[in-house]
């Protein structure tokens, strides 16, 4: 039995818990310390049960506790060649915990093999990740990407369980009162998958596998629960796929309060 806790979601910090048989991993670490720690012991999750961190890329909603949870813990941090060397640049790699340059082809350990993918946003060397579970069950964390790539779209199929970026609802984002340059960012091919980009590859997936879709990454100021969550269904409805039959769909919560998870 697996289980993957998205533990919070959003501009304010991102970080996944998905475990497997005992052991655990956490994809990205971006809220402080402290807050990490008290939603993972509020979910239940045995802390010394991390066995290592993997980082999508720099920014700071998703490395801003890195620093100081892995010193604590002793966990050992993994991430792309360019990830790694803009958090030397940013102080954040202090000698207090080892990391390691993610092959291509993953890293094994008793009952995960984590395998990352390139992922098209506006930092050094972007990833995200499939997570192979030895009972069979494939996770993955698709996050921050400005668009489907050839080479997303290869790794997520297969996928049983996903966790997929839904950051905006384009009409709303060119209505907010964000400055033009930031919305031209978010727009553009390294910028953050739209509500509509995200609902497009589903059926897809689903026909490949898929079964469990958390939203994720949603925009504070240019998305809502509801229009992510509506324009995933409407686009699975249109392909004749029924909720909780064909599939589960749940956004993943700004902070996860209350242990919210998937058993798979």
């Amino acid at each position: 039995m697996a289980r993957l806790y998205p533990l919070f979601s959003g501009s304010s910090g991102n970080s996944v818990y998905i475990s497997h048989r005992g052991e655990g991993v956490l994809i990205d670490a971006g809220r402080s310390a402290k807050q990490i720690e008290k939603c993972l012991i509020d979910s239940g999750i045995n802390i010394n049960s991390i066995r290592s961190i993997f980082i999508t890329h720099e920014h700071n909603d998703h490395i801003s506790a890195l620093k100081v949870f892995a010193s604590r813990y002793a966990i050992k941090v993994y991430a792309s060649k360019g990830t790694l060397l803009a958090l030397e640049k940013k102080g954040v790699l202090n000698g207090r915990f080892s990391c390691e340059v993610i092959p291509s082809e993953g890293i094994c350990s008793e009952s995960m093999h984590v395998v990352p993918f390139k992922t098209s946003h506006d930092c050094c060397e972007g990833a995200g990740y499939v997570i192979n579970l030895s009972g069979g069950a494939k996770v993955g964390v698709c996050t921050d990407l400005g668009y489907i790539s050839p080479e997303v779209k290869k790794a997520i199929c297969g996928c049983n369980v996903l966790v997929i970026e839904s950051n905006h609802d384009v009409n709303m984002l060119r209505n907010c009162p964000y400055p033009y340059y930031l919305k031209k960012r978010i727009l553009s091919e390294k910028g953050h998958l739209s509500n509509k980009a995200c609902a497009a590859i589903l059926p897809y997936l689903v026909n490949k596998g898929l079964s469990r879709i958390v939203l994720s990454h949603l925009s504070e100021h240019s998305n809502t629960y509801e229009l992510a969550f509506n324009s995933s269904l409407e686009m699975l409805r249109a392909e004749g796929m029924d909720i909780n039959r064909d599939f589960t769909l749940n956004v993943a919560p700004k902070l996860n309060s209350g242990g919210e998870k998937l058993i798979f």
